[in-house]
């Protein structure tokens, strides 16, 4: 079931969350089915933030809003390419952390040479996590041998408001300069 904002000049926009009584809620507050609208639309989330954090600032009750993106994509940013190497040392870094973390809890049940102990769990974590990290991408086949950052975009942000509030709203985001 999908329930839909009233903007003022008509349109639909589709709610962002519904629960199973069909009630869309948003933080604390509760946006129900056709009592919001929206006040304004953004091309980017910082500018929708900043807008609610201005509306906060001057005291509305944020609790009643929404910011409602739209027409969303899957952007992934290709940061480099993944070698059996550069797997190898990635995994040795997150084995270090790991070995140093072993080391300092045994180390807590020696007496003379604690630092002793923290090392060699750090150069153990090390060579282990170098050769699971290495072998794990060998084993993949070249599959995917690059690295990525994953990121979902919206193209707009619409700023919804519980009807009640519009007005108010509106007018405190028409001092936002």
């Amino acid at each position: 079931m999908s329930s839909s904002f009233t903007s003022p000049g008509g349109q639909r926009a589709q709610t962002p969350a519904q629960t199973a009584d069909g009630t869309t809620r948003t933080g604390t507050g509760a946006l129900t089915p056709g009592r919001g609208v929206v006040v304004s639309t953004f091309t980017d989330y910082a500018s929708a933030q900043a807008a609610v954090d201005h509306l906060s600032d001057n005291g509305f009750p944020v609790e009643r809003t929404a910011i409602v993106g739209s027409n969303l994509h899957l952007v992934e940013k290709v940061l480099g390419r993944m070698t059996v190497g550069r797997a190898a040392l990635l995994g040795a870094a997150s084995g270090a952390w790991f070995g140093l973390l072993i080391g300092l809890l045994l180390s807590f049940f020696t007496d003379s040479t604690w630092w002793l102990v923290i090392l060699v769990g750090l150069v153990i974590g090390a060579f282990w996590g170098a050769v699971f990290g290495g072998v794990a991408h060998a084993m993949t086949g070249g599959r995917r041998d690059f690295t990525s950052l994953s990121a979902l975009e919206a193209e707009e942000y619409a700023l919804v408001v519980e009807m009640d509030h519009a007005d108010h709203a509106r007018a405190l985001l028409a001092r936002l300069t």
